[in-house]
């Protein structure tokens, strides 16, 4: 029998509950993975608590690494005992588990230069960085960019990729901590929000300009500052909504600041077509397995510890990346 993690209402972290499950055989386009190592993102949260509606009872976790231990039928590209990774949404649900099946469709061949606990730690994490900064905009060496949570997952691997293509990254953090592992990873300049004004130091730092592009994962908190913080026809990244959803607002809004663009992006829709996925994968693993970005993994947790995990991820207590260990 596998285990699994699962929950059966919406609530706060103490619904998740860990079980023994049947998992079956692979059917036609499945696989079935035996896990060495599982993904903590803040998304998950989203699932537990409602914000992301799914079918309950259900498991929770969209990202793991480990091993193919039987094919299903019609599958190509893959063969018994490959290492493989994934993440996605709910094509990936259930991801806290010792052992599942699952469709072959997301499943990315893991190279040997490439540890399952790396894996399980980046993937999420890494394929957002890497759609960030090689699909949202074109970066030319010496732009500026503002990223919160810069202590954070992905914000480390967004700061180390930022500095490979020449640019200028801001940070903001909540703690001295934080700060000195941002400017560790390839920040220029952090900024504490818990004591700053972050527009008013970009503004200092900038010389009034302001940054060509905000990379915003708080959202409700930090939505209005991160737009004062823009030049004008500045591009506002919103990545997620740590703090709560931002309020409704006219789009005038954009005008009256300067003419700023805004988008909400998914990572789902920049690793939906294959080809692009193994380009951004390929780019992602290239710069990992080289040593020119370095994953860190601060945090490491049994499956049955499930409860802790979200506690510490909600309470802004983790740093970089966070894996359940198989």
């Amino acid at each position: 029998m596998a285990k699994a993690v699962r929950f059966n209402a919406t609530g706060g972290p103490e619904v998740l509950y860990l079980e023994e499950v049947e998992v079956g055989q692979p059917g036609p386009g499945e696989v079935r993975v035996r896990h060495v190592a599982v993904g903590l993102n803040y998304a998950d949260t989203y699932f537990r608590n409602g914000t992301y509606p799914v079918p309950l009872p259900n498991g929770i976790g969209v990202e793991a690494a480990g091993v193919v231990v039987a094919l299903g039928e019609g599958v190509t590209g893959l063969a018994l005992g490959d290492r493989v990774t994934y993440t996605g949404f709910l094509n990936t649900l259930g991801a806290y588990s010792t052992e599942r099946v699952i469709s072959a469709a997301p499943l990315i061949k893991l190279p040997e230069t490439i540890a399952f606990e790396t894996a399980a730690a980046m993937t999420m994490r890494g394929l957002t960085s890497a759609y960030l900064m090689r699909r949202i905009h074109d970066f030319r060496a010496g732009d500026t960019v503002l990223l919160h949570a810069a202590a954070g997952g992905v914000g480390l691997i967004v700061s180390q990729w930022a500095k490979l293509l020449g640019l200028t990254v801001i940070g903001t953090v909540s703690t001295a901590a934080k700060a000195e592992m941002a400017m560790a990873h390839g920040c220029d300049h952090v900024i504490n929000y818990s004591t700053e004004d972050v527009a008013k130091r970009v503004r200092e730092i900038t010389g009034g300009r302001g940054v060509d592009v905000v990379f915003d994962s708080v959202g409700k908190n930090t939505f209005m500052s991160s737009l004062d913080s823009l030049r004008k026809r500045g591009l506002m990244v919103c990545v997620g909504t740590a703090s709560g959803p931002i309020p409704p607002f006219d789009p005038v809004l954009l005008a009256m600041k300067g003419s700023l663009f805004l988008t909400r992006p998914a990572l789902a829709d920049y690793i939906a077509d294959p080809a692009e996925k193994a380009d951004l994968a390929g780019e992602l693993f290239d710069h990992v397995g080289a040593g020119r970005i370095k994953i860190e993994i601060n945090q490491y947790y049994p499956l049955a510890d499930a409860v802790q995990a979200h506690r510490d991820l909600e309470s802004r207590k983790t740093t970089g990346s966070s894996i359940f260990v198989i």
